[in-house]
């Protein structure tokens, strides 16, 4: 058999087990088994060996159980840049490009700014990883619970070239800093996906870190913690911006609103026209 044709049995044997882009995966789980570029993989002629074979299909079984694909490849792309990432972490998701965005719009000199951000519950680190090659002058914390996230998380600064603007505490949430620590910006992508709906979640999830996905019945434990304690690490004028469920805005705006500190409440929306981030200013 001929890699050309493995990529088409592979394709099919994952279109009947239920995976989406089905090709796509095909061609990914080949490159990385093979060594190839996308290029290369379509270019090839040569035969499959025997024991090619048989490791090729171990590989496809892990997805056909639905592990993601991402901790198959070891990768995952964000904001056109490519992160490890391990089962210790989150899989970054193209949604979260949203918070990325809402910080720089609020910076009106991104080549200049100076100011100290803080990230809390980094995974393998991609908020602070891109905002520190996004804003040169910026300094970074990054924060998780996870020693091991925050492994993955450091080799990610290392890889990307921002390490030394990256300091990764390990802690929950504020209490991994001083008390006198204030921030520019204070963003976080939590857990909130409500326990009650883990039944009826995609099968992929369950190979994710749970901490990192639920909070509590209704999904907002870990949000009403951050909402009520991040007026005291912020400077004045400073932004607060979350990830926050599709359908958590209104709640979380009312949350906002109830701090005294915090003016400047608005719920964004992603490009599918569902809430996805919350944002205020500290008064």
């Amino acid at each position: 058999m001929k890699i050309s044709e493995l990529a088409r049995l592979t394709a099919e044997q994952l279109r009947q087990g239920g995976i989406g882009e089905a090709r796509l995966e095909s061609e990914l789980l080949l490159c990385y088994f093979f060594g190839l570029s996308r290029v290369e993989m379509h270019l090839a002629d040569r035969a499959v060996t025997a024991d090619e074979l048989a490791g090729f299909a171990a590989l496809v079984e892990r997805r056909l159980n639905r592990q993601p694909l991402a901790y198959i490849l070891g990768e995952q792309e964000f904001w056109s840049l490519s992160f490890t990432v391990s089962p210790a972490v989150l899989i970054p998701r193209p949604e979260t490009e949203l918070l990325i965005e809402a910080v720089l719009a609020r910076i009106p000199e991104p080549t200049t700014f100076a100011g100290a951000i803080l990230d809390l519950g980094s995974g393998s680190g991609v908020i602070p990883v891109v905002l520190a090659r996004e804003l040169p002058q910026a300094r970074l914390i990054g924060v998780d619970i996870s020693p091991a996230a925050l492994e993955v998380a450091a080799a990610n600064a290392q890889r990307h070239g921002v390490a030394e603007r990256i300091d990764w505490l390990a802690g929950d949430w504020f209490d991994a800093l001083a008390p006198v620590s204030r921030f520019a910006f204070v963003v976080t992508n939590p857990p909130y996906v409500a326990e009650l709906s883990r039944p009826g979640l995609q099968p992929e999830l369950a190979f994710e870190p749970p901490t990192a996905l639920f909070a509590g019945a209704d999904g907002l434990d870990d949000l009403r913690h951050l909402i009520s304690q991040s007026p005291d690490f912020l400077l004045p004028g400073g932004g607060l911006i979350m990830e926050i469920g599709y359908d958590q805005g209104e709640t979380v705006k009312t949350l906002l609103r109830a701090q005294p500190a915090l003016e400047a409440v608005e719920i964004i929306k992603d490009y599918a026209g569902l809430d996805r981030l919350a944002t205020a200013r500290k008064i």
